[in-house]
């Protein structure tokens, strides 16, 4: 079992939203995060990256509080919030009812409308989950994860089941929403395109521990014809064991 004494939750410091030191989570006897350390400042958005079974949900729920870790120190904000690859919408409830979540009464509903107004969907208080589109269902949990807002966003893998045209609008949706509430954001995505795109710094994943931590220096908006984007796009491929054979869209 895992040594609850060795999760810790509390209030970062002023400067940092997360810092881990020495975490490990260990599976039978794999040990799928061996020992990681990671601060992530206040506001910063990073990109997880790694090959499948690399530890990088498993992060994820750890940050989230969704498991415990087996060694090692955590410290985290106290709101956090999560949207997964599925929007985990409650069919029965209408879309406000599923922004906030066990909360009743005017003042829940107004602050589910501004948070769906945010988003775009202003004229879909009312409406039921089922007569959503996939990437309004998606907006809908990200209205709900930045309604409490989060001093931690997590992300997994939420635009991996849309078509690529919705993914374009989600990703400058989600950098809007990022630039006005300001939480710390941790995105697990197999995208490498995607994680230079929105992140300041990109993190790979490799055997329980970080082969890669590097900074995205190129200014906004990013474009993936810049040279610069190429050449991090090689170097990341390169950590992940890919070698590109094809040039990334224009």
């Amino acid at each position: 079992m895992p040594s609850t004494d060795l999760h810790i939750l509390a209030a970062s410091g002023p400067r940092d939203a997360v810092e881990l030191s020495g975490v490990r989570r260990v599976f039978g006897e794999r040990a799928v995060l061996d020992g990681i350390d990671l601060t992530i400042r206040r506001g910063e958005f990073i990109a997880v990256l790694g090959p499948s079974g690399t530890g990088k949900t498993t992060l994820l729920r750890l940050l989230a509080g969704l498991d415990k870790a087996d060694g090692g120190r955590l410290l985290v904000p106290k709101t956090r919030s999560v949207v997964f690859q599925e929007p985990r919408l409650i069919p029965a409830r209408r879309v406000w009812e599923n922004v906030v979540l066990g909360r009743r009464g005017a003042q829940a509903r107004r602050e589910a409308a501004a948070a769906l107004e945010e988003v775009g969907l202003g004229a879909h208080v009312d409406a039921w989950p089922r007569t959503l589109s996939g990437g309004e269902a998606q907006r809908v949990a990200l209205a709900r994860a930045l309604v409490r807002e989060p001093g931690l966003l997590l992300l997994d893998e939420p635009f991996a089941a849309l078509d690529a045209l919705t993914r374009i609008r989600m990703h400058d949706l989600v950098l809007q929403l990022w630039r006005r509430h300001h939480p710390a954001v941790v995105l697990v995505t197999h995208d490498v395109d995607e994680a230079i795109l929105l992140a300041d710094r990109v993190l790979a994943l490799s055997n329980g521990s970080w082969g890669l931590d590097e900074r995205v220096e190129i200014k906004s908006p990013r474009d993936r014809s810049d040279p610069a984007f190429a050449a991090l796009r090689g170097r990341l491929l390169a950590e992940l064991g890919v070698r590109p054979t094809i040039a990334p869209l224009q």
